[in-house]
C-alpha cells in the first residue's frame, strides 16, 4: 500500500482539486490519504474528511505535517505531496512501476505548471533541467513530490522539524548520507503545479530565492532561521 501524505493550512481551493485528480487515477495500487492540517481556519479539514473521507492529523510546517503524516501510514511507501498539484490520469501507476521496476528507495519527478502562459512553460522546463542536472551529479533535489520508502524515511529520523525553508533539499541530503539509498529521476511521470509562488510574489523573486536557499543549504546546511522570510499558507487564498 502507498501512504499519500499532503501538509495543508487553508487549502479549501486547492485541496479538492488535488484530491478529486488522486480518486480519478484509476489505479489497482492500494492507497490511503493522510492529511496533516497546521490548523486551518477554513473548510479545508471538513473537506478532507466528510468528502473525501481523508485520515487527518495535527500538523504545522512541511516537515512537521509530513513526519506526522508519516508515524501514522500504514504503506510501505509514502507520497508526499504540496497541496495545490494535480495529478494527471495514470500518474500513480507509472510512478510506482517505474520505483519498483528500478528497485528504487526514494524518488522524484518532472513538473509542469497549471498555467498556458508560455512563461511558466520556460519556467518548468529550466526547474526540470536544474533538478535532472544535480541528479546526473548525484547532488540532487526533491520537492512537492516526493516517493519514498517509509523504511528508510524513518532511518533517517524524518523530516528535520527545526527546518523554516527547503526541508525536501535538507532531507534528501539526509538521505544521502546513507550509502546504500538508490535515488532515482523519473522522467516518464509528470505533475502540475499551481503557479501561484510566482504569481504573488513574482516570477523572478521566488526562482531566485529557491536558488539562494540551494546555496545556502550546499555551504551552510538546512535553513533553520527566517533569512528567506518564508511562512507556510502565505500562498493560499483565502
Amino acid at each position: 500500500m502507498i501512504s499519500i501524505i499532503i501538509p495543508t493550512l487553508n487549502e479549501e481551493n486547492y485541496l479538492p482539486l488535488l484530491l478529486d485528480s488522486i480518486k480519478k487515477q484509476n489505479t489497482k495500487e492500494d492507497y490511503e490519504i493522510i492529511i496533516a492540517d497546521a490548523g486551518s481556519i477554513d473548510r479545508t479539514v471538513e473537506i478532507a474528511k466528510k468528502k473525501y473521507g481523508c485520515q487527518v492529523v495535527p500538523g504545522g510546517l512541511p516537515a512537521k505535517g509530513r513526519n506526522a503524516g508519516a508515524k501514522i501510514a500504514g504503506g510501505d511507501l509514502l507520497l508526499f505531496l504540496d497541496a495545490d498539484l494535480i495529478l494527471p490520469p495514470g500518474f500513480l501507476d507509472t510512478l510506482l512501476s517505474e520505483f519498483k521496476k528500478r528497485n528504487l528507495d526514494i524518488a522524484t519527478t518532472d513538473l509542469d505548471f497549471l498555467s498556458e502562459e508560455k512563461i511558466y512553460k520556460i519556467a518548468a522546463f529550466l526547474r526540470n533541467f536544474y533538478y535532472r542536472f544535480t541528479y546526473r551529479l548525484s547532488f540532487p533535489y526533491i520537492s512537492q513530490c516526493i516517493l519514498v520508502k517509509k523504511s528508510f524515511h524513518h532511518q533517517i529520523g524524518g523530516f528535520d522539524e527545526e527546518v523554516r525553508l527547503a526541508e525536501d533539499f535538507a532531507y534528501i541530503r539526509k538521505m544521502r548520507k546513507i550509502t546504500q539509498t538508490k535515488f532515482g529521476y523519473i522522467s516518464k511521470a509528470k505533475f502540475y503545479s499551481s503557479a501561484r509562488r510566482f504569481e504573488k510574489d513574482g516570477l523572478i523573486y521566488t526562482f531566485l530565492r529557491l536558488l539562494l536557499a540551494h546555496l545556502y543549504i550546499a555551504l551552510f546546511g538546512p535553513i533553520k532561521t527566517d533569512i528567506f522570510n518564508y511562512r507556510f499558507g502565505h500562498y493560499a487564498k483565502r
